[in-house]
C-alpha cells in the first residue's frame, strides 16, 4: 500500500490524489446509480412477492464485506495513526455486527415473527440503528480528518486504540440489539403490518439522509484522497437507498423497497472494490519497484566490481614496468665496474612508470567524478610517440616490428591527457597481445595519425594478429565482452567511455590480409561541455 505522505512516510489512498481515470470512474458509478434510481422510481410502490429468505443472505453477503473493509481500514489506521481512518473502520465493523442481528430477527425468515424475541418493530429497527450508526461514522470521518494536522495521533502502538474501538463498537451493537428486542416498548411503532409502514419512519430515515449529506457536502467541499472520493459516491448511494427503504414507498416488500436492498449491497461493496483494486495495483508496483533496486543495487556492485578491476587492469602493466626497470637498473649498479649510463635510463624509465601509474588514477578520478575536470590542449601525435616509447621494451621482447605514420601539423584536441594516453596504451596493448598467437616474424605493428574530415583526428592502431570473430566486432566495446583467454573484457569497455567523453568515436573493422584496426576519431579544438 502507498499513497501520500505523512510526516515522510508513505501512506496508501487515504491520502493519495485521484487521478482523472479515478475521478471519472467515480463519476461513472454515481451516474449509474443515479439511472437506476430514476429507472425504478416510477415503480417503487408496486407490491411484489414477499421473500423473506432473501434478506438474511443479502446480510450475510454484507457482514462479509464491511467486516473485510473494516479489517483492511484498521490495518491501514496502524501504519498511518489517523483517528479519521479509525473512526471508518469502526463504522464498517459496526455495520457488519449489527447485520446479524438484523437477519436473526427478521420476520418471516427463521421464525413468523424472528429470533431472539424480536417482533415486527425489531428488525426495522435495527435497519435503522445500523444506517444512522454508518452515517455518523462517516461524518466523523470528514470532520476528524481535517483536524488530523492539528492534533496527531500520538500512541506508540495501535492495539490499544483498535481494542477499545472494536470494545465500544460490540457494546453499541449489543445495546441496539437490546433495544430493538427487550426494549421494543421504548420505541415508536414503525411498522404497521407485515407489508405496511408507518408514516413516522420518515423521521430517523430523513435523519439518516440528513446526516450522509452532511458527510458528502464536507467530502465535496474539502475532497483530497481517493479514499474520500470513493466515500462521496458511497454516501450518495447510501443517500438513494435510505430514499427507497422508508422514505419514498409506503409499503413493504415493493418493487423500491428490494432496490434499497440492492443498494445497500453497492454501499457496502464499493470501499472493499476500490481498496483491493489499489492494493493490486499498488502491489504490482511495489513488486517492479523491488526488482528495480534489486537490479540497481546488483549495477552498482558490477560497476564497483568493474571500477575496481579496470584500476587494477591499468595499473599492472607500469607496476611490472617499475619492477623491471628497478632491477634492472640493480642489476646495472652491481656490474663492476657500474654501467651508470643504462642504470641512469632504467630509472629514468623507473620515474616514468611511477608517473604513469599517477596519471592513471588521475585519469579515472577524471573518469567517475565529476567534480574533477583537467581539460588541456594535447598533441595527438607526442601522446602517441610517449605510449609508443613506453612500450618499446615490450615490443622489442616480442618480437614486434613498428611502423610509425604521424600526419605532420595536425590541431591539438582538448581533453584530458592521462586518459587519452590510456585509451592509446590500451590499443597498443591489446594490438601487442593479439600478435602473440602468430609464430613467424611478420608481427607488424603500425600505427597512424590523420585529419579527419574538416574538424577531426584520426588515430589509427592496426596489428597483424589473427583478428576478431566477425559476430564479435558488434559487442567488442562492451563490458566483460574480451577475446583474451584471462581478460576481464574491461579494457576496450573503458576506452569507448572516455573516447565517447571526449565527444569522440572508437570502432574496429578487420585489417588485410589479417587483423584489426582500431581508430580514434576526436574532435580538434576545445569539445563543447554538456
Amino acid at each position: 500500500m502507498a499513497g501520500g505522505e505523512r510526516g515522510g512516510a508513505v501512506i496508501w489512498l487515504a491520502d493519495l490524489a485521484p487521478t482523472v481515470r479515478q475521478s471519472w470512474s467515480a463519476v461513472a458509478v454515481a451516474a449509474v446509480a443515479l439511472i437506476a434510481f430514476a429507472v425504478a422510481l416510477p415503480y417503487a410502490g408496486r407490491p411484489l412477492t414477499q421473500l423473506n429468505a432473501l434478506f438474511p443472505s443479502l446480510d450475510a453477503i454484507v457482514f462479509v464485506t464491511d467486516l473485510i473493509t473494516s479489517v483492511l481500514l484498521f490495518a491501514q489506521f496502524s501504519i498511518a495513526h489517523s483517528r479519521s481512518l479509525l473512526i471508518l473502520a469502526s463504522g464498517y465493523l459496526f455495520t457488519a455486527l449489527i447485520v446479524v442481528p438484523h437477519a436473526l430477527t427478521f420476520s418471516g425468515a427463521f421464525s413468523p415473527t424472528g429470533l431472539l424475541g424480536a417482533d415486527l418493530q425489531t428488525g426495522s429497527w435495527l435497519f435503522i440503528f445500523w444506517h444512522v450508526g454508518f452515517a455518523a461514522a462517516l461524518l466523523a470521518y470528514t470532520v476528524l480528518k481535517e483536524e488530523e494536522g492539528a492534533k496527531p495521533f500520538l500512541e506508540t502502538s495501535t492495539l490499544p486504540a483498535i481494542s477499545w474501538s472494536v470494545t465500544s463498537v460490540l457494546i453499541l451493537v449489543c445495546g441496539f440489539t437490546w433495544l430493538a428486542t427487550a426494549g421494543d416498548k421504548l420505541l415508536p411503532t414503525i411498522i404497521l403490518d407485515r407489508t405496511h409502514i408507518s408514516p413516522l419512519v420518515i423521521y430517523p430515515v430523513s435523519f439518516t439522509m440528513l446526516i450522509s449529506a452532511a458527510a458528502l457536502a464536507v467530502l465535496l467541499v474539502r475532497r483530497r484522497s481517493v479514499l474520500d472520493l470513493w466515500l462521496m459516491v458511497v454516501a450518495l448511494v447510501f443517500i438513494l437507498e435510505m430514499a427507497f427503504s422508508g422514505l419514498i414507498p409506503s409499503v413493504r416488500f415493493s418493487v423500491g423497497f428490494y432496490a434499497g436492498r440492492v443498494f445497500s449491497l453497492v454501499t457496502s461493496s464499493i470501499v472493499l472494490i476500490v481498496v483491493l483494486a489499489e492494493t493490486s495495483r499498488i502491489y504490482a508496483r511495489l513488486a517492479r519497484s523491488n526488482m528495480l533496486l534489486q537490479r540497481e543495487r546488483n549495477n552498482k556492485l558490477m560497476n564497483l566490481e568493474a571500477m575496481m578491476a579496470s584500476i587494477s587492469h591499468e595499473v599492472r602493466q607500469p607496476l611490472a614496468a617499475i619492477g623491471a626497470n628497478g632491477g634492472a637498473a640493480l642489476r646495472f649498479i652491481e656490474r663492476a665496474p657500474p654501467m651508470l649510463e643504462r642504470a641512469q635510463s632504467a630509472l629514468s624509465q623507473l620515474v616514468d612508470d611511477v608517473h604513469r601509474v599517477g596519471a592513471v588514477f588521475d585519469s579515472f578520478r577524471a573518469l567517475f567524478g565529476k567534480g574533477y575536470e583537467k581539460q588541456e590542449p594535447i598533441d595527438v601525435n607526442e601522446l602517441t610517440l610517449g605510449v609508443l616509447q613506453a612500450l618499446r621494451g615490450e615490443l622489442k621482447e616480442r618480437g614486434i616490428t613498428t611502423r610509425v605514420e604521424l600526419t605532420s601539423e595536425l590541431p591539438p584536441v582538448t581533453g584530458h591527457r592521462g586518459q587519452l594516453r590510456e585509451v592509446i596504451i590500451n590499443l597498443v596493448q591489446n594490438a601487442i597481445d593479439a600478435m602473440d598467437a602468430i609464430k613467424d616474424d611478420r608481427r607488424l605493428l603500425q600505427v597512424r595519425t590523420a585529419r579527419h574530415g574538416a574538424g577531426s583526428i584520426n588515430v589509427a592502431v592496426e596489428d597483424s594478429g589473427s583478428g576478431i570473430d566477425p559476430k564479435m566486432l558488434g559487442s567488442i566495446f562492451d563490458a566483460f565482452v574480451t577475446t583474451k583467454p584471462g581478460g576481464m573484457g574491461l579494457g576496450l569497455a573503458l576506452c569507448r567511455m572516455i573516447v565517447e567523453g571526449h565527444e569522440g568515436q572508437l570502432s574496429v573493422s578487420p585489417a588485410r590480409p589479417r587483423g584489426s584496426i582500431f581508430q580514434v576519431v576526436l574532435p580538434a579544438g576545445r569539445p563543447s561541455v554538456a
